[in-house]
């Protein structure tokens, strides 16, 4: 895999991606950006307030990531944590930077909902988990990308993140 990629790291709220995708940059020695920085304000306060995003409030936030990945990540590769949960929204971000690479962390629902539940500090609430598994449509086949199991500590699942983006082949357009 070519450092030059950006690598989106997907999936429900409570996963991991933020720390995942912290560790996969430094494993890499490329620029982290943190997705939920680039959702505006009124976005934050919807989520906080415990009501789920619609595809028209999503829109800007993945235009704004789309612009991070193409000016700043494509130049010297990347890793962006962002939960990317429908097609239509990694389409969206492999049209605005084609080379995207994901990896869809995945797992158990209790899993995940006790990490939502374990951190602080984070607008999401676990409240919304339930739109989020009803929105998210998994990383398909023919989309470039890994699906990583998130059980284990977060080191194991960068690690099994790490071997599965060795083992993938991109076919360039």
């Amino acid at each position: 895999m070519s450092t030059q990629r950006v690598i989106v790291v997907m999936g429900v709220a409570g996963t991991g991606k933020t720390t995942v995708g912290r560790l996969l940059a430094a494993a890499l020695g490329v620029p982290y950006a943190e997705g939920d920085a680039f959702h505006p304000a009124a976005n934050v306060a919807k989520m906080s307030a415990g009501t789920p995003l619609d595809d028209s409030d999503r829109g800007p936030w993945l235009d704004a990531i789309g612009e991070w990945i193409r000016n700043s990540g494509e130049l010297r590769g990347g890793v962006i944590a962002a939960s990317a949960l429908k097609r239509a929204y990694r389409d969206r971000l492999r049209a605005a930077a084609p080379g995207v690479v994901f990896v869809h962390l995945t797992g158990e629902r209790g899993l995940i909902e006790k990490r939502m539940a374990d951190r602080r500090g984070h607008f999401m609430p676990t409240t919304l988990l339930d739109s989020q598994f009803a929105t998210l449509e998994p990383l398909q086949e023919d989309e470039p990308g890994v699906v990583v199991d998130v059980s284990g500590s977060f080191e194991d699942v960068t690690e099994r993140a790490l071997a599965a983006l060795r083992g993938l082949r991109i076919h360039e357009n």
